[in-house]
């Protein structure tokens, strides 16, 4: 599958798969920003995509971000449908005490290519009926 990508600012790197095998491509700043205790902002990474139809672009949290800072993508996965031609802007927060600087051309999230199917809906009266029925939030229980 061929994404193609436009850079629309100097800073912009473009992404790419770090090892065989990866799912995720990581996603950069074009900005010097501090990113405040329990603040979010939106940056961005100077990038605009052609994604395919049928798929998806998820944005989601780089996982040394999270754990060593803090530092998270609030609404992960973030999608990017196929026919949004605009520039790819992650919105962080940060949920530790300290103030976090992200520098131009670090890494801030990753990208991943996800295939999705455009559901055809029916209203129906009644669903049906399975063991489960309605239990969620934990009627399951924590425990083994």
């Amino acid at each position: 599958m061929k994404i193609k990508i436009q850079k629309i600012n100097n800073n912009a790197v473009i992404p790419h798969y770090v090892h065989k095998g990866d799912v995720g491509m990581d996603l950069y700043s074009v900005e010097d920003v501090v990113l405040l205790a329990g603040e979010r902002k939106l940056i961005g990474t100077g990038l605009k995509f052609e994604i395919p139809m049928g798929f998806e672009l998820q944005i989601r949290p780089k996982s040394g971000l999270a754990v060593n800072f803090g530092v998270t993508v609030l609404n992960t996965p973030g999608t990017i449908d196929c026919g949004y031609r605009g520039e790819v802007k992650v919105i962080l927060f940060n949920s530790s005490k300290n103030d976090y600087q992200i520098k131009k051309e670090e890494k801030i999230a990753q990208a991943v290519i996800a295939r999705v199917e455009e559901a055809e809906i029916e209203e129906v009266e009644e669903l049906s009926e399975t063991t489960r029925g309605d239990g969620g939030f934990g009627s399951t229980g924590l425990k083994k």
